[in-house]
């Protein structure tokens, strides 16, 4: 996965506090980070059949997190969708 960096606003947004990277808002931030490079990057690899079921994986574990937020902080689950904008 990607470092945790400071500059992405939509990380910091969700963060509890400085060091946060274990709530499950800021581990839906950084799979769907993850997520969009590896989308851009199948573009341009077709055939890349490996990195897709380690994509495939982080799409199942996304929305293992955000049931679990869904179920129990539905504003806070609500607030992540707007921001990244995952569902229409």
């Amino acid at each position: 996965m990607s470092p945790v960096t400071s500059d992405q606003p939509t990380l910091q947004k969700f963060r509890l506090h400085e060091t946060d990277t274990g709530s499950p808002q800021v581990q839906v931030v950084l799979l769907t980070d993850r997520i969009n490079q590896l989308s851009a990057h199948f573009k341009s690899h077709k055939k890349d059949f490996t990195s897709r079921q380690g994509l495939l994986k982080m799409v199942s574990r996304r929305r293992r997190l955000l049931a679990y937020l869904k179920d129990y902080d539905e504003g806070a689950y609500r607030q992540l969708l707007d921001a990244l904008s995952l569902r229409k």
